[in-house]
């Protein structure tokens, strides 16, 4: 059997993983790696340990299974800025972390001046420190770095350490992230380079998702030689694990938040209010260069939501019980919950939003509460495909499903009754991962088109909708009420 290596470098651990070439996970090594919280609102990471976390589950992989490997594919935390020196490969400081935000205000100042159109329509993403820019820009501004400074994200850090420093590299799904990539021209934007003070030699050169990124060097735990062929950030590489290749096909995984991404096929999209677009891939395939467009909708909370139930109220004392304990009531009641505790993310996009809990009588119990909340996962979903459907004018013919909420059938036929679509949650657990390595097989030809890729795809549970759309969207009206009623809440300072 042929096997790729696929890296998974997330945001609290490293997995990698050995796919052969029916798509199947032969061996899975994990390790963590330290949070760093040096003040309100600052998140860092130190590379090292994320390289050192790789190089162990490397080790372990290799050591466990038999016969050489293929090729690798990396997939990561997207936006998290590193900044090494060129001539040492030495961190010169901690990696800021996607969820870093320091640079709030500089943001803030970017909006005052009038940037977020010329950002928006440059990049498809809206002003916010969630992005690569402005950490790259602090990075500048606030150490001591000389010109043989690089920068770079997770992907493009790991790349140069596999290849003892030889490539500087990243592919357009990740450099689409950064605030800095033009997505119409898929080159780094002069203007905003200019405006952020950024060197374009300091950045790394932007390949293909299933380029050639170089082969690993002596350093690697994994051997000598072998070629690193998929690269993309974790969102996208989902996307692509799913097998979403088709304009319209979308994916939900269902996280502390929820990312939702839908294809919408090889132009650039406009830029849409409440929605990011962004670049799902670019694939070289006979001489010819393609990318592919995503429209993406972040909910804040969604498992988050769950971890209040068990941590903020002791409703339960496990994730696993609510399923359960929802299932001990036929409907909430007329309850529902809004779970805006930081804020509406897509596609309201309201900071001031705050939690509500509407529609308790003396007969709510904590399985209508619980009930309410897994529907406010299907509904906020409901809400973000609706809009990407406008936007795209294209309609929605499933959603591909991941990430531990999706172990709940309760969840997944709410959502299929919403969205009036089936909803589809494959065998893997491990579909980001999976990404990565059909990325590099491609590449090398273990498989030689998306849809033998496709093939590989396999189904657990398909949900179909039970209710009509009348019942859905009398549900869901209701929800859209409490939205309302959720929306500016907050004294703004």
């Amino acid at each position: 059997m042929t096997i790729v290596l696929a890296i998974d470098a997330g945001t609290t651990g490293v997995r990698t993983l050995a796919v052969n070439n029916n798509g199947d996970i032969v061996s899975s090594s994990y390790r963590e790696f330290k949070q760093y919280f040096p003040n309100p609102g600052w998140v860092e990471h130190d590379p090292e340990e994320i390289w050192n976390a790789v190089q162990s589950t490397m080790s372990d992989v290799v050591l466990s299974i038999s016969g050489p490997i293929a090729a690798i594919g990396i997939t990561n935390q997207r936006e998290t800025a590193v900044v090494w020196d060129r001539e040492t490969s030495l961190p010169l400081h901690r990696a800021l972390v996607w969820q870093d935000r320091r640079t709030t205000s500089r943001c803030t100042e970017l909006e005052d001046n009038g940037l977020t159109s010329t950002i928006r329509e440059s990049t498809g993403l809206i002003i916010d420190p969630y992005f690569s820019a402005t950490k790259f820009e602090w990075i500048a501004r606030n150490l001591p770095v000389k010109n043989n400074a690089v920068l770079g994200t997770i992907d493009s850090w790991l790349i140069w350490k596999l290849t003892d420093g030889k490539v500087h590299a990243t592919d357009t799904s990740n450099a689409s992230r950064t605030m800095l990539f033009n997505i119409n021209s898929l080159r780094w934007d002069n203007e905003l380079l200019d405006l952020f003070g950024i060197n374009e030699s300091s950045l790394p050169h932007v390949k293909a998702s299933n380029g050639d990124f170089g082969e690993t060097g002596k350093e690697a735990s994994c051997g000598k030689g072998i070629p690193i062929r998929g690269i993309a950030g974790d969102q996208q590489s989902s996307l692509f694990g799913h097998a979403a290749f088709s304009k319209g096909d979308a994916k939900n995984t269902y996280g502390t938040g929820s990312f939702i991404l839908m294809n919408v096929g090889t132009e650039s999209p406009k830029p849409v209010e409440g929605l990011l677009s962004t670049v799902a891939w670019t694939l070289e395939e006979d001489g010819t260069t393609t990318t592919t467009y995503a429209l993406e909708g972040s909910i804040f909370s969604t498992g988050a939501t769950v971890q209040w139930l068990r941590d903020g109220l002791g409703m339960i004392s496990e994730a696993s019980e609510l399923e359960t304990l929802a299932l001990q009531c036929l409907d909430t009641g007329d309850v529902f919950i809004v779970p805006a505790f930081t804020g509406l993310g897509s596609p309201w996009w309201d900071p001031l939003a705050r939690g509500t809990l509407l529609g308790i009588t003396r007969g709510t119990g904590k399985a209508e509460i619980a009930r309410a909340v897994i529907e406010s996962i299907a509904y906020q979903t409901r809400d973000v495909t609706e809009a990407m459907q406008i936007a795209s004018n294209q309609q929605l013919q499933n959603l591909r499903v991941d990430g531990g909420a999706s172990v709940m059938d309760l969840l997944l036929q709410i959502q299929a009754d919403q969205l009036q679509v089936p909803v589809l949650r494959p065998q893997s657990k491990e579909v980001t991962a999976l990404g990565a390595a059909f990325l590099a097989g491609l590449s090398i030809g273990i498989w030689t088109s998306l849809s033998e890729v496709e093939e590989k795809w396999k189904l657990d549970v398909q949900l179909q909708p039970e209710v009509d759309r009348l019942t859905a969207d009398t549900a869901h009206s209701r929800w859209l009420q409490a939205i309302e009623r959720s929306r500016s809440w907050a004294i703004s300072s």
